[in-house]
């Protein structure tokens, strides 16, 4: 057994309580068990119980077994002598703390059946373990757990993006540029899209905001898109010619140096992804916007945001993919599809972190508005979830639902996932309804 099942019985108040009794047989009475600690220290701080007619308060600490207190090394660690009580699954030997006292032990007993419904979860080799019994819950129970997870998506990806900011100088147009751009490479060309960005600061974009061909041959400069090695073709291309030449001048005057071009990945990606097109979106992005971000910031609602991302390459790649090698026409536009990805991975967490950094709650309410706004996204973690009877409207939902799949469902951290811990506890209240997480709400 591990101890994290006894931390959720503890929490959640879901053992005998008539096996809490000191050693002169005395009730035990839990006020409050106190907060759950994941760092080092005691498992609960700050709890309170009765014995009789005196209260106290202080420190619980969980083990499986009562000498695993010695194994650890508590009895000499004086962090653990404001423990209260001790609860293990079998005490085997009386513990003392660092002061010599005796630390107050009690074995708890609990209905076996919790910990049957456990293990057949937490060894269930489906992803979703407890799909069969997700049916049994309150939709309204579910969707309120999906909005918490949301929020934590969030702010998990926060740390990333404050990073970022940090190393900008708080710039958050520069922050906003390298956060975009990276999903322009759709995953397969991500690494190059950061080193492009990364080697070519939005200062100097900016610079020639207002000449769209300029900007491009930045991009595919840096890009080391218009090394004469890679595109043989297009060696008499005037396009490509003008774009070398245009680059020289610009690379001089800001001593850019280019990334590698073979880092470009072409293969088994639709021709209207190759990176060749995407720079070209992203150049008249960059170009025909201006202040892109602040105009994020300042839209009221989506269409605004959705106006800024339905770009075009430039005319030359009507009729190319590559440089050099033409193909019918058509007009490269970036897609509804493409639209979304930058909307839910890039633009509406940015306005919920810039809302956040800025304790201006109505800008992240406005975020989390956009996120139910935009489609909800269709992958095979979704569809799994919709077979289940799990089904997304929006992209609040499904973002939350990868959330819960990649951070709870495959660390198998059940005890900590309102769905399981309710599946767990079957037929019984759980203590604190609105306490459903294991560490304190985010």
């Amino acid at each position: 057994m591990k101890e994290e099942f006894l931390h959720y019985l503890w929490k959640y108040c879901l053992y005998d309580k008539d096996s809490l009794v000191d050693n002169d047989n005395v009730k035990i009475t839990v006020i409050h068990p106190g907060e759950y600690n994941r760092d080092s220290g005691p498992d609960f701080f700050n709890a309170r119980i009765r014995i009789g007619d005196t209260e106290w308060a202080g420190n619980v600490e969980i083990h499986t077994k009562s000498s695993h207190f010695i194994a650890h090394g508590h009895n000499t660690d004086h962090a653990f002598d404001n423990v209260i009580l001790h609860v293990v699954a079998e005490n085997d030997k009386r513990v003392f703390n660092a002061r010599g006292d005796e630390l107050l032990t009690v074995q708890i007993s609990f209905d076996p059946g919790y910990y049957e419904r456990y293990l057949d979860i937490v060894n269930n080799p489906a992803t979703i373990a407890c799909g069969e019994g997700i049916s049994k819950l309150e939709k309204f129970y579910i969707r309120h757990w999906l909005h918490s997870l949301l929020i934590e998506r969030l702010q998990a990806k926060s740390e990333s993006v404050m990073r970022v900011l940090s190393e900008t100088g708080n710039d958050w147009d520069e922050t906003f540029y390298r956060i975009l751009s990276r999903y322009f490479g759709f995953s397969v060309n991500t690494e190059p899209f950061e080193l492009l960005v990364s080697a070519l600061p939005f200062r100097i974009i900016a610079r020639h905001s207002d000449n769209r061909f300029q900007v491009e041959a930045l991009l595919f400069g840096v890009a080391g898109l218009l090394d004469e090695g890679l595109f043989k073709e297009a060696i008499e291309d005037k396009y490509y010619r003008d774009l070398i030449k245009e680059f020289r001048i610009l690379s001089a005057k800001y001593s850019l140096k280019p990334i590698h071009g073979w880092l470009w990945k072409f293969s088994r990606l639709r021709p209207v992804n190759f990176p060749t097109i995407r720079i070209s979106q992203l150049a008249a992005m960059l170009a025909s916007a201006g202040g892109l971000f602040s105009k994020i910031i300042e839209a009221e609602d989506l269409d605004e945001i959705r106006e800024l991302f339905n770009v075009s390459a430039s005319e030359y790649w009507d009729n190319h993919f590559v440089f050099g090698r033409e193909s019918k026409s058509v007009i490269k536009k970036t897609g509804d599809q493409a639209a979304d990805i930058f909307l839910i991975n890039a633009v509406i967490p940015m306005i919920f972190i810039y809302g956040k950094f800025h304790d201006n709650r109505i800008m992240c309410e406005k975020a989390l508005d956009f996120l139910e706004n935009v489609g909800p996204e269709s992958n095979s973690v979704i569809r799994e979830w919709s077979s289940e009877g799990v089904v997304s409207e929006s992209a609040f939902y499904t973002q939350a639902l990868l959330q819960l799949t990649e951070e709870y469902c495959r660390k198998r951290r059940c005890l900590e996932c309102r769905i399981g811990c309710k599946l767990i506890s079957t037929g019984n209240t759980l203590r604190k309804p609105d306490e459903l997480l294991l560490e304190p709400g985010v």
